[in-house]
């Protein structure tokens, strides 16, 4: 499962070409045609990084990252003909990782969304998710905390395990019990005390592993990770 981009482009010849660039460094790619769109897959798909055009029909980008910025922190470049300071300071004010001015050389965009990934703490290649400290194998569904030499398996239950690579999907997001019970236990009949249950034992063997704190609860909401 390498990272997944979210193209959020207008213009069907600069999204076609950003998704063969990025799908020939191997990543994943979804593509929006308007930011009403873009913030449907979003909700949907959870995307590492957005690649977000500014002149859109429905919603445009500077709305669209407004969104993305009240839900969480999921990376985003802006991509845009607007090269003003005042239009590179309006994206960087509301939450923007970086900005790419059209026309652009897409080798140099792909450069952008590793650098930005790469800032973010979140790597995920070869069914490898990592926050920090934290090692995720999707595929093998087993966790690791430390470095190095360092590294602890956590011992963790299959609910546990969906949890915590969830919420290491959207690093420093605040997530809700209801978000959680969703995403992790679809289709049960569990009430909000269960994930709640559930957090309290895997708190527990991140601190016994060294990662105390790492899973703070944030009162009258829910529980993020922090990376």
């Amino acid at each position: 499962m390498p990272a997944l981009v979210l193209i959020a482009e207008d213009d069907d010849e600069i999204s076609t070409i950003l998704d063969a660039y990025l799908a020939r460094e191997g990543f994943r790619t979804v593509q929006a045609r308007d930011g009403r769109t873009a913030i449907d897959l979003h909700l949907a798909l959870k995307p590492d990084l957005v690649l977000l055009d500014v002149s859109m029909p429905r919603l445009d980008g500077w709305e669209v990252l407004a969104e993305l910025r009240r839900r969480g922190n999921t990376p985003a470049i802006m991509i845009t003909a607007l090269d003003k300071d005042i239009d590179r300071l309006q994206g960087l004010r509301i939450g923007a990782d970086d900005y790419v001015v059209k026309p652009f050389n897409p080798i140099e965009v792909v450069a952008r969304a590793k650098a930005v990934l790469r800032r973010s703490g979140l790597a995920t290649t070869a069914g490898i998710l990592r926050v920090g400290p934290l090692t995720i194998d999707l595929d093998a569904y087993q966790a690791r905390f430390g470095v190095g030499d360092e590294e602890v398996q956590l011992m963790l239950t299959l609910t546990e395990f969906r949890i915590l690579a969830h919420m290491a999907r959207s690093p420093a997001k605040v997530f809700t019990r209801s978000e959680l019970l969703d995403a992790c236990l679809p289709g049960s009949d569990a009430l909000d005390r269960t994930v709640d249950s559930h957090v309290s034992k895997l708190r527990k063997k991140l601190e016994q592993a060294g990662g105390a704190g790492l899973m703070p609860g944030v009162r009258g909401i829910g529980y993020r990770l922090s990376a």
